[in-house]
């Protein structure tokens, strides 16, 4: 409980937003209530943004996700939220997931086979294999992991999102009876 007593005195409001004066340049296309409403159409948007983001850009993630929702109309607390799927505990399976399938993509063999070695010279290899293989497939296995879970995440949410209407659209007709429904 402390912690939801702490995002909410943290988290910024429509109010503080539109006061702060770094934003008020912006704030009325920032503060568009179709940007804050959550519906079918910009939950799952927000969603694969956020997990775009959360995965292409490591330490910038959120302000990219709530810069990127204005023009693809997606919702802005939900895609600053999805974005903390990046987090300290998720970044070493998320890099090392993404150099794998980098290498699969790119089809490079992805271990050296030799230890670093002290001396830099000894290194030569190693560093040609880092800058010729490990970087490109680590960044092409991003691209790809980004691309991958912002899909699901948007049909993920989709999904969810209707089975949840429907849920309360046939709970709302039990209730009312057959007569009452329509």
């Amino acid at each position: 409980m402390r912690a939801f007593a702490w995002l909410h005195r943290h988290v910024p409001t429509r109010e503080r937003i539109a006061a702060n004066r770094y934003l008020r340049p912006v704030a009325g296309r920032i503060l568009v209530p179709s940007l804050w409403r959550f519906n079918r159409r910009s939950v799952p948007r927000g969603v694969a943004l956020g997990l775009f983001t959360g995965i292409l850009f490591p330490f910038v993630h959120a302000p990219v996700a709530a810069v990127s929702a204005l023009p693809v109309r997606a919702n802005v607390p939900v895609a600053v939220a999805t974005t903390l799927l990046h987090n300290p505990l998720t970044t070493l399976p998320i890099y090392y997931g993404a150099f794998l399938i980098g290498h699969w993509i790119l089809h490079f063999d992805p271990y050296l086979g030799r230890p670093i070695a002290t001396k830099v010279s000894e290194n030569a290899s190693w560093l040609h294999w880092l800058v010729a293989q490990g970087g490109p497939a680590t960044i092409v296995g991003l691209i790809a992991l980004s691309v991958v879970a912002a899909g699901l995440g948007f049909v993920a949410s989709s999904l969810f999102w209707r089975a949840r209407v429907g849920r309360k659209w046939r709970g709302r007709a039990h209730r009312l009876g057959p007569n009452q429904a329509n």
